[in-house]
């Protein structure tokens, strides 16, 4: 038994010591080999040359496709997140921009109004009447009814039958009043009637309204005829209720029918000037 366990010993010891002298050639001979690369790699040979050409390539080819899926993921990323802020940033100049044009209508829109107030403001002050100014807040427009509603009433001193005007010339009179507010029926309204003389000859005749933007001239003399000059059409004042010579238009021949293309169109009016009296200096002239 003895015997049998020296001789177990024995081989494992052999075997350690056949190991260690094949890992110590082994070492050797990578020195030898390191050393014989490293004087191949100084020497000036020209397959030595060649030879580190290739395997450098080979190298960095290597190195190039094992980071490619890395840059690429980075450049996916960067590109997303760049598409993104872009986006956005559109978004936001997208909104700011309709903000501007926003507010450049509004502030448009103001400078019209503006002007427009100017205007009547201008005209109060050389009109020959005392007047009162309001806006236009409804229209009621239709085949048989041709009507607007103003912002001023009896608080203002406005009275039945009294004139309106839109830029100095007459566009109707004031038919209904309230506190606040009042109803202009317009000329061109079929309910509309006005006495009104023609110049230069003088002619006496009625406007009479015909639901068109063009109202008519009913009871002329017999065998009228329109002038050579312009016939300009002014209010005569024979109601008693509106002011004599308020300018309305000019007087046409069309359709077989004597009308009148008012100064003023029906279709256009936001502000008007309701006449309450004459200035007293216009009426002693």
């Amino acid at each position: 038994m003895a015997t049998s366990r020296d001789d177990f010993g024995i081989a494992i010891r052999s075997a350690l010591l056949q190991r260690g002298a094949k890992q110590k050639f082994s070492l050797f001979v990578l020195i030898l080999l390191s050393i014989f690369i490293f004087s191949l790699d100084n020497a000036d040979l020209k397959p030595v040359k060649v030879l580190r050409s290739l395997i450098n390539d080979g190298v960095y080819r290597i190195s190039a496709i094992s980071s490619s899926p890395i840059k690429f993921s980075g450049s996916t990323k960067d590109f997303f997140v760049n598409h993104i802020f872009v986006y956005k940033e559109n978004e936001r100049l997208k909104t700011e921009l309709d903000e501007l044009k926003s507010k450049n209508y509004e502030t448009l829109y103001l400078k019209t109004e503006n002007d427009r107030l100017q205007n009547v403001l201008k005209l109060e002050k050389e009109s020959p009447y005392k007047v009162v100014n309001a806006k236009v807040i409804l229209d009621k427009n239709s085949p048989y009814l041709n009507s607007i509603i103003v912002n001023k009433g009896g608080n203002s001193g406005i009275k039945l039958g009294m004139p309106v005007l839109n830029q100095g010339f007459l566009v109707g009179r004031i038919v209904e009043v309230n506190f606040t507010s009042s109803r202009i029926l317009l000329l061109n309204d079929l309910n509309s009637r006005i006495p009104v003389v023609i110049s230069p000859e003088g002619y006496q005749a009625i406007l009479t309204g015909s639901s068109k933007t063009k109202p008519v001239l009913q009871y002329l003399p017999e065998n009228f005829k329109l002038g050579d000059k312009e016939n300009l059409i002014f209010t005569s004042g024979k109601d008693g209720v509106l002011f004599p010579g308020i300018a309305v238009g000019k007087a046409i021949f069309e359709d077989d029918s004597v009308l009148v293309k008012l100064f003023s169109d029906p279709d256009q009016i936001n502000f008007v000037s309701i006449a309450l009296e004459q200035q007293a200096d216009i009426g002693a002239r």
